[in-house]
């Protein structure tokens, strides 16, 4: 066995990026303080062609040399935008028909196991503060919530290890087997 080089990946270009195809699935981001935990989900959202992130609220947007040193040029390829108000980008989704899911801990919550996708809808994940989680007036906005079981001691994962814990569950739902 020997590691492949860089060189070996045929990895898009950002201009062969910006023209593929998306996955349906946008990441909203409400109030993460850290600059990292934003760059690693940045970096997520290229691997796996999300369609766009929101930042909301306090989440810092690029450029920023912080967010840089997680996302490694993914905040090029991947389209962003800014709002000040969770509620009104969960509202604006709800009425372009996507559906909107809090990343979080409440009663009926599916676990994510068990989270069936319909191929022919759009989803939007939305994530909440690092200690906070989804505020409340999200959650109830939201069309439904995943929650991803956790059988230890601590309540809750890193916003960007969640991240990619649901984003990697739900493109291999919408995509398996995966077309490379």
């Amino acid at each position: 066995m020997r590691k492949l080089e860089n060189s070996e990946l045929d990895r898009k270009s950002v201009e062969d990026f910006k023209q593929s195809e998306k996955t349906p699935l946008i990441l909203v981001l409400d109030d993460i303080r850290s600059l990292h935990n934003i760059g690693s989900v940045f970096r997520t959202a290229d691997a796996f062609l999300i369609e766009k992130i929101y930042l909301c609220g306090i989440t810092a947007t690029p450029p920023n040399k912080e967010i840089h040193k997680t996302a490694l040029g993914a905040t090029e390829t991947v389209c962003w935008e800014h709002h000040e108000n969770v509620l009104e980008v969960i509202h604006s989704l709800k009425k372009d028909n996507v559906l909107t899911l809090a990343i979080e801990q409440v009663e009926s919550a599916i676990f994510l196991q068990n989270f069936k996708v319909e191929k022919d809808k759009k989803y939007a994940l939305i994530f909440g503060n690092e200690v906070y989680g989804v505020s409340q007036e999200a959650v109830a906005l939201c069309d439904g919530s995943i929650e991803i079981p956790q059988l230890g001691t601590k309540h809750s994962l890193n916003i960007s290890v969640s991240a990619g814990i649901v984003v990697w569950d739900l493109f291999q739902k919408m995509n398996w087997p995966v077309k490379i």
